[in-house]
Order: C-alpha cells, then structure tokens, then sequence
C-alpha cells in the first residue's frame, strides 16, 4: 500500500486543525470536483486496454495520484481541517470497515480448498451458479464468491471458453445472490443498521429476485451448452486429474466463516452509548469490536490453515492488494460527488433527484430503481443506497409499510445493478482478478458492459414494468 502512505500521513498533519466533523455543502460545489473521481474510473476502464502492463504495475500509483488531485485543491480551498475530516471520515467509517471485511472474507474463504476435480459441464456450472446465489445471502456476496470461483474456474480449466463463466458467475453470485438479507450486499447492511427489518428484504423482493436469478440461470445453461457442444471446445487431457475423491480442506474456516457473520450480525443489533470521536468522526463499540474480531479471524485463519491448502488453491494476496488500492482512490475522490447528490435538488445532480418524484410529490419507484441502480453501477452502491433512502424521507418505518414499493425498488437497483460494470460491487474487481491470475481470458471493462448492457438491462426493464411501473 506504498502508494496510500500520503492518506496517512495527509491525516496525521492535519489532526491538530480538525475540528467536529462538518458535513461539504454539495450544493456550492461545481461538477468539475468530481473530475477526478471520473479520471479514476476511466482510468480502471482504458488504462488496461491503452498500457496494460504500464497498469499492472502502476495501478495503485494512478489511484494515489487521482487521489492527491482532489485532496490537495480540497485542502487549498476548503482548509486542512476540512481536508483532514473528510479524508479521515472516509477512511475511518467507510474505506477501513470495507477492507476489513472484505479482507477478512477473502482469507477465510481462501482457505477452503474444494478437493477433487469437478467437470464443468453445463449442468454442473449452472448448479454451482445456483448454490452461490443462496450462499450469497447468508454469508455475503464476497464470501460466496471467494468460495466458489477457486473451484469453478479449476472444473473448466479443460474448457476453450470460460470466460462467459467467470461473468455469469460476478452476475449471479457476486450480486443479485446477496439481494434477501442484509448479510447479503454492503446497501442492504446500512439499511439494517438504519432502522429496516431483517427479513424485509426478503419478504419484498423475492419475486423480483427469483425471477432475475431463474432467467440468468436459464441464458446461462443455454450458452454454456451451446459452447460445450463446439468441437474442440473439451481440450484432450484435463489440466487437473481425477485423483482425489472430492470433499473439503480447511474445514476451519467454515467455522471462522459463521464467526464472520456472526460477528457483522451481532454489530447490527448491539446498540451501545460508547462512541469515541476520532478527528470529528464518531466510532461506535459495536463497529470497533466488529473490526477487531475480523481482523482477529482474518489472523487465526492464516495462522490454522495448513500451507498446502493455499499452495492448493493458489492462495495470494494480489487481488486483494488490487481492490483495496482501487477503492482507496474511489472512497476518497468520491467524496465531493456524494456530498453534491446529497444537497438533493439544490445540488448539481438535482435533475437526477428531481426525476425520481412524482409531480404530486410523491416518489416514482420505477425511477428510484433506476437513478438508484444506475448511479451504484459507478458509484459505491453502499453510499447511493443511503442518498436515495434519505431521499425518499429517511424513515425506516414509513420507507417498510407506506413507501414499501419505494425501499423495494432503491434496494433491489442497489443489489442488482452493482452487476453492470466491474466497479459496481467489490466482488465482481476481485473475481476478475482472481479469473485473470488463473489465465482467464476476461473482457476488457467496456466488453464487460456489453455483456452486462446486452444480458442483465432487458431483464430490468421487465422487472420496472412488472413490479415497480
């Protein structure tokens, strides 16, 4: 993280000027404060197709550098104390929780190793797609998938083609799986911990979600049995022999595995009156224990797996290193564009408010689908689920009965559209990764959107009419 050592240092210069926290008054802020978000995500887009090996080397350089591009001109026009609240806001109550668990769920699901060589069959990938999507849910979008792309890339490294494998999987299981509970996606975790039932989710939106799950898994098995059927597509010798009987390694951390969701859970629930104030920033106890038992099983997991299960499973910590470099520089240039949705109509994206509510008044859900969804294929959909929650009137108990189609379609837009770029959900950045390390031939960023614009927009649409119209 050599790139990020000025968000520290940034943070400890500017400590004895910080005052309480203030909140950016996005409606004075001009669009061009988002330039440098932009400039990130085009980077993460062209960089890699324009000077790919230039990337894999420097990505987390480019990152900083974008990085730097909003906080130095912040600090010049708003003050260093602005500056240091802001950027230790981020880091503190955004970008650490957000590394933590996701490094925390990549290690211990790194160290499960599914032995035994599974055949990549259309029946047999279509049936792990399916599994992935209810483990989503219960063990998060990020567990799932560091479960289970290990293995199902392993049972088609016989295969031609597999990357449409690796894509339907970041659109099954990275995703739309975590749609009925708040374990499930980040957005849905906030809503939790905001005030919406635990099982609201899945009592709204599970036709919705059955219904995208069913149809993707159906386009899949089609394709993938379209392609299976190709001659050469089976290569001759499969690159991993039929020598062990399948079963599991590292059972340990299925139960390092529950603790983990045990642990998010119980932080949701426990209410507690001890916050520390840390630069303007309040962290709760609740939070605190969170991180600190993650950070607790993240190490015992290492420490307990035997060596040759990650040897087995090619366990290394470039993606990771690869989505927390990225989304330091996203957290941090993000924080202008969050503060100007927020300032609602006032704000520059006040046309993107406004559309989203009836001309009586009251919210458009098909909109809110939309503008939520939309906004979280670019954004963090973490952040953009709770600017359209508080759009909506912020009140979770008006939001679950009265305005129940409203929180229906800014949660489902949340979950399901983090699918429709490489950026939209953390887990889609780190299955490419992994599929890339392992010799996966993966889509560019915009060929993904092609897949992603072709396949997962029509079935929106049908969705918009039939459930949020």
């Amino acid at each position: 993280m050599k790139p990020f050592r000025w968000l520290i240092l940034a943070a400890l210069a500017a400590l004895p000027s910080l005052a309480m926290a203030a909140d950016i008054d996005g409606s004075t802020l001009p669009l061009w404060w988002g330039i440098p978000f932009a400039g990130i995500l085009l980077s993460i887009a062209i960089m890699p197709l324009l000077a790919p090996i230039f990337w894999h080397h420097h990505f987390g350089k480019v990152a900083a550098a974008w990085g730097l591009l909003f906080l130095v001109p912040f600090a010049v026009v708003f003050g260093p104390g602005m500056a240091g609240v802001s950027l230790v806001h981020a880091l503190l109550a955004e970008y650490l929780p957000f590394v933590i668990l996701l490094t925390a769920l990549f290690t211990v699901a790194g160290g499960i190793y599914i032995r035994g060589n599974l055949h990549g069959s259309p029946g047999l990938n279509t049936a792990i797609l399916a599994i992935g999507a209810v483990l989503a849910s219960f063990m998060g979008t990020t567990g799932a998938s560091m479960l289970l792309i290990r293995p199902l890339i392993r049972a088609n490294d016989n295969r031609t083609h597999k990357a449409h494998v690796v894509v339907f999987f970041i659109f099954i299981v990275s995703n739309a799986g975590g749609s009925l509970t708040p374990l499930g996606d980040p957005p849905l975790f906030l809503g939790f911990l905001k005030g919406v039932d635990f099982f609201w989710t899945v009592s709204h939106i599970f036709p919705e979600t059955l219904f995208l799950l069913g149809v993707l898994l159906g386009i899949f098995y089609v394709l993938d049995w379209w392609y299976y059927h190709r001659r050469e597509e089976v290569l001759p010798r499969d690159p991993t022999p039929d020598t062990r009987a399948i079963g599991f390694d590292g059972k340990l951390n299925f139960a390092l595995l529950g603790v983990v969701v045990a642990l998010v859970l119980v932080s949701g629930f426990w209410k507690s009156s001890v916050v520390f104030n840390i630069a303007g920033t309040e962290v709760g106890l609740p939070g605190i224990a969170r991180d600190i038992g993650l950070l607790v099983v993240t190490g015992v997991s290492l420490w307990l797996t035997p060596k040759l299960v990650h040897e087995n499973n090619q366990f290394g910590w470039a993606p990771m290193q690869e989505v927390a470099k990225l989304f330091a520089g996203i957290f941090l240039t993000i924080i202008p564009v969050i503060a100007m949705l927020k300032a609602g109509v006032n704000g520059p994206f006040g046309a993107i408010v406004s559309a989203v509510t009836q001309p009586d008044g009251s919210p458009n859900p098909a909109m809110y689908f939309w503008a939520t969804g939309l906004l979280s294929s670019f954004l963090d959909n973490a952040p953009t689920y709770l600017v359209f929650f508080n759009t909506a009137g912020g009140d979770p108990a008006v939001l679950m009965t009265t305005l129940a189609p409203t929180l229906a379609a800014i949660s489902a837009g949340a979950v399901f559209m983090g699918a429709n770029t490489y950026i939209g959900n953390a887990p889609n950045l780190m299955v490419k990764a992994i599929a890339e390390d392992r010799g996966v031939k993966m889509p560019s960023f915009f060929g993904y959107m092609l897949w992603s614009f072709g396949i997962l927009v029509p079935l929106f649409v049908l969705i918009t009419f039939i459930w949020f119209r």
